[in-house]
């Protein structure tokens, strides 16, 4: 089973299942290194019912449109814990150091994938349940005449379900519904234990040759009450492919918009979870020659990504920085038009500077009446929709230091807290808090 659009699924679903595989600085010894594999984890049923805040189970729910005679293609992919021990002389250690390099016993991890095909009619008004298992094994590596790797993974066994209803009303449609279960026998009580018993970073993509799925983030109208009704826990449907293509949908196991892809200024894999490449690759390349020697001993992966990092050339390492994405290539504007040859030169078009009508400094906004602008003193009333860091501040009393329009027309405000002994050196280097006009009140 393979398409364009399954191959670029593919390449989003791998950064997915690797999230949080290998934190930097990428070394054993690294505490954070120490609590992995946080992603898309499903527990073994003993360990889960033990209230443990993880589960043994996902559900995805998503529409469809399938033409006479579809088929549906799942295909289950996860990664199954493998331990690497290091043995001298039939013994396990820590590390062994063998030629001048080193080997550290640590956890890897060995991708799988279940691959399933059903008729589309098949699954009407019935659970159609598909059992899986992965085997066991243990690998030995000789290093030399004394060291050994030995790795060994537990068997894993789980079943994925399938049902399709149609969907009520003269429109169509139906819902399809995708349970997978981790079903694998263990008593284990420590999450460590667990994990070699669960399914890691598990996800599914799901291919319909011949007919649509319905976008749950932007559906029709006439499907909006539908999508609604869908219930979908620890998996998120999203289309994936081209712009234009609906055949193809990721379960996958963080949230993501439709049509998902990796950035082409990416040069590989980093690994550590919510990662941006720049920064990531800049703080790499800072590590010691002592500390690349422990990462590339703690895994294969980590090694690699050193020696790509230590020769990254300069014009791929220029391409992770400023790259200037606009919103309205999405939403469809005009781009803004760029000044005529004959216009100062000094002030860019992207400047905010370059509107003169705009001054945060003198401009003001009306609020309950009351006209707001640098100096006004306010009282905050942040919206359910802030953070906790704005929940703090809440019934302070706050002065303003600029007045802002955005892109979306909308105004804010730049204050910073009265009775913060900080402020004034807050103000002096621009670091203020922001607000919407909804989220103060004039005094």
């Amino acid at each position: 089973m393979t398409t364009p659009a399954m191959d670029q699924a593919r390449a989003v679903a791998d950064a997915v299942l690797y999230e949080g595989y290998l934190l930097y600085p990428y070394r054993a010894s690294s505490a954070k290194n120490k609590v992995r594999w946080q992603w898309g984890v499903l527990m073994p049923p003993a360990y889960a019912e033990q209230d443990t805040g993880e589960y043994a189970w996902s559900r995805s729910e998503l529409l469809a449109e399938p033409d006479d005679d579809a088929a549906l293609h799942v295909r289950l992919r996860f990664l199954q814990l493998q331990l690497r021990t290091v043995q001298v002389d039939g013994r396990p250690v820590p590390s062994a150091t063998v030629a001048g390099t080193e080997y550290t016993s640590f956890e890897e991890a060995v991708e799988q994938e279940i691959d399933a095909v059903v008729r589309f009619d098949d699954l009407l008004g019935a659970d159609v349940s598909v059992p899986f298992g992965v085997a066991g094994g243990e690998d030995v590596e000789a290093i030399d005449d004394t060291v050994r790797l030995i790795r060994t993974r537990l068997p894993l066994i789980g079943t994925m379900t399938l049902r399709v209803d149609p969907l009520s009303g003269p429109f169509g449609g139906h819902r399809l519904a995708l349970r997978v279960h981790n079903t694998s026998p263990a008593e284990d009580s420590t999450r460590d234990d667990a994990l070699r018993h669960a399914l890691i970073g598990a996800h599914t993509l799901l291919w319909l040759s011949g007919g649509t799925f319905i976008s749950l983030l932007e559906p029709p109208e006439w499907a909006k009450v539908a999508v609604g009704e869908c219930v979908s826990e620890r998996a998120w449907p999203v289309l994936v492919g081209d712009d234009d293509q609906r055949d193809t949908v990721l379960c996958s196991p963080i949230i993501l918009y439709d049509h998902p892809k990796i950035a082409e200024q990416s040069a590989g894999n980093l690994f550590d979870g919510t990662e941006i490449d720049e920064i990531l690759t800049l703080r790499t390349m800072t590590l010691t020659d002592e500390e690349k020697r422990q990462a590339r001993a703690t895994d294969s992966k980590a090694a690699e990504l050193i020696d790509r990092v230590d020769n990254l050339p300069p014009e791929l390492l220029d391409r992770l920085h400023g790259t200037l994405r606009y919103l309205r290539s999405v939403t469809g504007e005009p781009e803004p038009e760029r000044p005529s040859a004959t216009e100062p030169p000094d002030v860019p078009w992207w400047d905010p500077g370059a509107d003169a009508s705009m001054s945060p400094e003198t401009d003001s906004v009306l609020i309950n009446g009351v006209p707001v602008a640098k100096g006004s003193r306010v009282r905050l009333r942040p919206a359910k929709r802030a953070d906790a860091h704005d929940m703090f501040v809440a019934g302070r009393i706050a002065v303003v230091q600029a007045v802002l329009l955005d892109v979306d027309d909308e105004w804010h405000l730049a204050v910073t807290i009265e009775d913060d002994l900080g402020a004034d050196l807050y103000a002096a280097h621009g670091r203020y808090r922001y607000f919407g006009t909804d989220e103060v009140e004039p005094l």
